[in-house]
This record gives structure tokens, sequence and C-alpha cells, in this order.
């Protein structure tokens, strides 16, 4: 395939949108966003007010939805501009408490495998890991067992690392870092693959800690939201889209908010979901936290749009009780 689209200017990018039917009431406005943000990471947010068109698979025969370089009537520049600073703000809030539940899990890690060794994360024994979940492969069809998987990850992380620590310890103390030290140079995927290779009895402790009953279920979440702490290191849009990595939930009754999700299937594709997950453990480590509360001030300030395509929070995989149990 040859790329048939040419390089545009600033202005000429907008007068494309207008051509498309988008209407601009502020253009000096409008070209700063295309100038400071970019076309394409706003054409994310302007996407749900084009207009779509059934179409037919040529190969296949199904039918499927397609856009159109045209805007449903009355979509003005401002409401793509408005769900990007929402999303914007929505992302900046999970970085607060995503934060929290990383750090909290690095001292769970580091407390419960350093009481057995102050190396136990580079020792592939018994004692520390369950047998089947560290030698399993680290994915399908993959040669490479998941601790080597982890540990070559970990290397690399302290290999990268800049930190002063880590040079005062390899100066000071030998080449390896202890438990105690080397969570510090973790992110939120290595902490979620060393938890998922802990004995059972140690992964349903730290769970336990959080609220959870079920060890299964506490590291489907910590895999899920190593998948949400991605989107937001990245800052990619949130708000609305379908989730790739499906928590599990625990069975009727257990936490009483999922049952909620429970009951809707589709609920558990969006990114709602893993909001509530995260509330759940942010206000398990802080009991007076008041970050649930303003979450949900802004999901409230969810923005209008001038569009005659009306947007609003099921794009996120909302429950209509949420604001009963959250």
């Amino acid at each position: 395939m040859v790329y048939s689209r040419p390089w545009k200017s600033f202005p000429e990018q907008l007068e494309l949108l207008k051509s498309r039917g988008m209407v601009v009431t502020d253009e000096a406005a409008a070209l700063d966003y295309l100038q400071r943000v970019g076309y394409y990471r706003l054409s994310a947010y302007w996407y749900p007010f084009r207009k779509f068109e059934v179409v037919q698979d040529n190969k296949t025969g199904k039918l499927a939805t397609k856009a159109v370089d045209e805007f449903q009537p009355g979509t003005q520049f401002v409401d793509a501009v408005h769900l990007y600073l929402f999303d914007k703000q929505l992302r900046l809030y999970l970085a607060d408490a995503l934060e929290r539940i990383e750090i909290s899990l690095r001292v769970d890690l580091a407390y419960l495998l350093g009481r057995g060794s102050p190396f136990a994360h580079i020792e592939n024994t018994k004692a520390h890991f369950h047998p089947g979940f560290a030698s399993r492969p680290f994915h399908k069809g993959s040669a490479q067992s998941a601790f080597d998987a982890w540990l070559n990850k970990y290397r690399g992380l302290v290999n990268r690392s800049k930190e002063d620590f880590v040079r005062h310890y390899h100066a000071n103390h030998g080449a390896e870092l202890p438990i105690w030290v080397a969570v510090e140079v973790l992110d939120f995927g290595a902490i979620s693959q060393l938890f998922s290779m802990l004995n059972v009895k140690d992964q349903l402790a730290i769970a336990n800690r959080y609220g959870v009953n079920d060890w299964k279920v506490f590291k489907s979440w910590l895999f899920s939201l190593s998948y949400l702490r991605n989107l937001v290191a990245h800052h990619s849009r949130l708000w609305n889209r379908n989730i790739t990595s499906k928590p599990m939930l625990p069975r009727r009754g257990e936490i009483a908010w999922c049952d909620s999700f429970i009951d809707n299937e589709d609920t558990r594709f969006k990114p709602f979901l893993l909001l509530a997950i995260t509330s759940t453990l942010v206000k398990s480590i802080c009991p007076n936290t008041q970050w649930h509360k303003r979450l949900a001030e802004h999901l409230e300030q969810f923005p209008e749009q001038h569009s005659s395509r009306k947007l609003d929070l099921s794009g996120m995989g909302i429950t209509e009780d949420w604001k009963d149990w959250w």
C-alpha cells in the first residue's frame, strides 16, 4: 500500500475539519490546540462525532459500521477539546491513586519476601514462589518461564535506573539489591508479575489486606491495573475505550459493588470497572481518603456537547447504581 495523505499545515488541518462539517467558533483557539496537542491526538475525541454508515465486507459478506469523513450536525471543535480536557483530568486523578497502590504493593512484597530471604526476588525456590506459577511459560508458545521473564525485566529495570540509592548499594554492598531496596525500581508491571508467582498463601495474605478474599481475583486486578497504569503513563485516551484486560470478579455477594458488574457483562470491558477497583484499593490503603469523592465530582462534570450526537458516561461502562455504592 502507498501512503497518500500529504503533510498539512495547522491552518490546512483546520480547514479540512471545517470542510467536513465541524463548526469552529474561535479559529485562534482551535489553531492553538492543534499546535499544542496535535491533530491526531484530538482526533480520538472528535471521532465519536463523525457520521457512520453500514458497509458490507467484500470478502466475508459481513456487515460493519464505518466512519465517513463528515461530522454530525452541530459538532463543534470545542466539543472535542472539552472531552480531551475531561480525559486529561481523569488520567491525573488516576496517576495519583495508582502511585499510592504501587507504593503500598512494593512494601507488601518487600516485607513478605524479605522475611524469607533478602534476595528472595532472584531465588526461584519453593520457599518463595509456587513452582507451577514460576515455571509456567511466560506466554503461550514461549520457551521462557515466567520467572526468567520476570528476572530479565528486573535486571533491565536495575540497569536502566539512574537513582542514587542503586549506585550507592552497588558501590558499598555488592552487585545484588536486597528485596526492600529492589522494589523501589519496580514498575507496576513488574509488581504484577512478581505477585503472580508467589505461593498461594502469600498471594492470599496480600489480597486479604485489601479486602479481597480470592487471590485469583486480586491477581487479575493487579494485571488490569498495570494495563491502566500504562494508559495513564502514555497519556492515552481512557474515558470511552474498550479495555483489553478484563478483570475477574469475586462471587456474588463477596464485594457488594462488584455485583453491579456481574449483572452487566458489557461493563466489564469498559474503564469504569478499573476505576472502581482503583477506588477500592485506595480506600483500603488510606481509609480517610477523599480521592473517590474528588473523582466522583469529576465524573459528574462530564462535558455537555453542541453536537446532535450526545455522549455521556455510559461510554465508560458506568453502572446505573454507581452513586449508591461509590
